[in-house]
């Protein structure tokens, strides 16, 4: 695991995705002084990149001509492969020796199967899936997983530095999306079982708060217990990460898990829960919605 510092030379780079985390990863890049072409699809999503201090372009393959990087930060396996495969594709810009660089949480398989067809044209990709929310990537201090060739890292790893505090090299094509997917189970079975701890004691006629507070202490603390614990005792279930994306994130390592005959019982109890809350129409409300799962 190591921390890098960025670098002062200045590149052309593309940006794909400019949601509500890869406008603030696109900003650094800017403030690094790192020239950004963002793709985008309407005509006040192009004012916005400008207003920015990105440059717009409304296809993937304009947004990655003369850029060194493309960064993608989209939602899905099939929008990751329509941006960099598609007719418009960044494969149809993108000159030999471009490396793509994806910050999306997708299937590994799928990351594999991109990474051989632009390596057909010359292009590297790295999987760099991220963690630490909006929060971290406001503060750019997310922690970035990263799967690829170690030689291509140290070649982005100043650009990846204006974005995220950690950066560490987990192993070949796809090996960044695995490790991503091992922070999903951990942490939303985490948030599982805080849900059920507060439920248990308010069951009982128990003041939650004071059961956080002794929990925060003991053997039971951790960074998800400090950031839903007071959402859940609050009953405050604004977003700070929307439950849908857990629940995409579980559904590719669940398809995963069923395709490799591996039972992992938690994360396949902690998944229907996650549907459950899809259902019932709060998934743009954050995970510690599973504690309204379970007093429904």
């Amino acid at each position: 695991m190591t921390t890098a510092s960025p670098q002062s030379s200045a590149r052309t780079v593309a940006f794909i995705g400019l949601g509500a985390m890869g406008t603030h990863m696109a900003r650094h890049l800017l403030a690094g002084g790192h020239q950004v072409r963002a793709f985008v699809r309407r005509p006040e999503a192009a004012e916005a990149a400008r207003a920015l201090g990105a440059e717009p372009f409304f296809t993937p393959a304009e947004a990655a001509r003369g850029a060194s990087v493309v960064f993608t930060n989209v939602t899905s396996s099939e929008d990751v492969r329509d941006v960099l495969l598609g007719e418009s594709g960044v494969i149809h810009g993108a000159a030999p020796g471009t490396v793509c660089v994806d910050h999306s949480t997708i299937s590994p398989i799928v990351t594999r199967e991109i990474a051989a067809a632009l390596a057909a044209r010359g292009i590297d990709m790295l999987d760099c899936p991220v963690s630490g929310g909006t929060v971290g990537a406001e503060a750019a201090t997310l922690t970035i997983m990263v799967g690829g060739k170690p030689e291509v890292l140290e070649g982005v790893r100043p650009l990846l530095a204006l974005i995220g505090k950690t950066i560490t090299h987990i192993g070949d094509h796809g090996a960044g999306q695995v490790a991503k997917l091992c922070n999903q189970i951990a942490q939303v079975v985490n948030i599982e079982g805080i849900a059920e701890a507060m439920r248990f004691a308010s069951a009982q006629q128990v003041d939650t708060a004071r059961v956080f507070e002794a929990m925060s202490t003991g053997m039971a603390g951790s960074r998800m217990l400090d950031m839903m614990g007071p959402k859940m005792v609050a009953h405050d279930f604004a977003a700070g990460i929307e439950a849908r994306l857990h629940d995409k994130d579980f559904g590719l390592a669940r398809d995963i898990a069923q395709e490799i005959g591996l039972k992992l019982p938690a994360m396949e109890a902690t998944s229907g829960q996650l549907r459950t809350l899809m259902d019932k129409g709060w998934g743009k409300d954050d995970t510690s919605s599973l504690l309204r799962v379970l007093e429904d």
